[in-house]
C-alpha cells in the first residue's frame, strides 16, 4: 500500500503547473519535472518538504485529518480523489492483511422482482468488478454482447473484446472511465482477491488497461449517459443511474433509459418488444452459466 500512496500523490502533483497552482513564474527556468515538485507541495500545504518527501515515499503512520485536508487543497483533489487518498493511509497505517475471495453473491428475489417490473428501462445488479450478476429481460437484450463473454463482466468486455470498440461509440471515455471507478473500488477493498485478480489478468493482456490504470485516476459514477451502437437497432444514446443496493455491499443497481420521444427511446423500445417475446434472448444461457461460475469461483478459498 506505501507504493500506492507513493504513486497516487506523485502522479496528482505531476498534473498541476505551478501558475495552476498559483506559484509565482521565474521565467524560463528550466524544471527537471512535470507539474509541482515535491517542496512545492510541501509549501502549499503548510508542512515541510522532509515531511511531504516521507510521507509520499508511504510512510503515512500517523497522518492528521488536517494534513489529508492540507494535501487535498495543494494538490486540487476532488471529493472522490480525496477519499481515495485518506484510505489509502487508513490502510497502509493498519497491519497487513491476507488476500481474501467474498463470499458467494447471491442477488435476493425482491431485487430481482424490482429489475423485471421495469420492462421499458435496462437493468442490472453489478458488483465492485464489473459483473453482471443480475438483469431484466431487457438488460440482457441491450447488453447481449457482453453476455457472449462467461461469465458477463463489464471490465473484461471493455479491454478484452475488439466488437468493444464498435459496441461503445465513445470508447475511450468508457476505456477512461472504468479504469477509474476500478481504481476507486481496490482502494475501498484493497484486499479483495476477486478484484486484484482482475486488475494482474488485465494488466497482462491489455496495454490499454496496463497504461490507464498507471495513471491512478479515481472515479465515482452515478448518472451519465452512454453511447452505444446496438448489433440490432444501431446508435442509443443511453442514460444511467447507478446506486449501491442497501444491505449488499459490493452490488450496485445500474438502470438505463432513454430520453423520451427520442430515436433512442424508439430504439430501445424495438429492444423491449423482442425482450417481451417467449423466444430465449442472447445471453440467456450465458446467464445462467456465468451464475454457476460465479458460484464456483466465490465458494473458492
Amino acid at each position: 500500500m506505501r507504493s500506492e500512496i507513493k504513486e497516487f500523490l506523485s502522479t496528482r502533483r505531476a498534473r498541476i503547473t505551478p501558475a495552476q497552482a498559483g506559484l509565482p513564474d521565474y521565467g524560463g527556468e528550466r524544471r527537471r519535472v512535470a507539474g509541482l515538485r515535491r517542496e512545492e507541495v510541501a509549501l502549499l500545504a503548510g508542512i515541510s518538504s522532509e515531511y511531504y518527501t516521507r510521507l509520499e515515499r508511504g510512510n503515512a503512520t500517523g497522518v492528521s485529518e488536517s494534513v489529508v485536508e492540507a494535501l487535498a487543497r495543494a494538490l486540487q483533489l476532488d471529493g472522490v480523489e480525496r477519499e481515495h487518498l485518506v484510505r489509502l493511509i487508513r490502510t497502509a497505517g493498519t497491519k497487513r492483511q491476507p488476500r481474501r475471495r467474498p463470499g458467494q453473491q447471491r442477488v435476493r428475489t425482491t431485487v430481482q422482482r424490482i429489475l423485471d417490473s421495469m420492462p421499458g428501462s435496462a437493468a442490472f445488479v453489478l458488483n465492485s468488478r464489473g459483473d453482471i450478476l443480475a438483469a431484466n429481460r431487457l438488460g440482457q437484450v441491450l447488453m447481449a454482447p457482453v453476455y457472449e463473454m462467461s461469465p458477463p463482466n463489464m471490465t473484461r468486455y471493455v479491454f478484452l473484446d475488439p466488437g468493444a470498440t464498435t459496441f461503445f461509440r465513445d470508447w475511450n471515455k468508457v476505456a477512461t472511465d472504468t479504469v477509474a471507478i476500478l481504481r476507486a473500488e481496490a482502494g475501498r477493498d484493497p484486499f479483495n482477491k476477486n478484484l486484484t485478480d482482475l486488475v494482474g489478468e488485465l494488466s497482462t493482456r491489455s496495454d490499454e488497461f496496463r497504461v490507464r490504470w498507471a495513471a491512478h485516476d479515481v472515479q465515482v459514477h452515478t448518472s451519465g449517459t452512454k453511447l452505444l451502437h446496438h448489433p440490432v437497432v444501431g446508435d442509443l444514446d443511453i442514460q444511467f443511474e447507478s446506486m449501491p443496493l442497501p444491505g449488499d455491499t459490493d452490488q450496485s443497481l445500474l438502470i438505463y433509459t432513454a430520453e423520451p420521444g427520442s430515436p433512442s427511446q424508439d430504439a430501445l423500445g424495438l429492444l423491449a418488444s423482442w425482450a417481451a417475446t417467449p423466444a430465449e434472448l442472447p445471453g440467456d444461457s450465458a446467464a445462467e452459466e456465468s451464475t454457476a461460475t460465479a458460484s464456483k469461483h466465490s465458494s473458492e478459498t
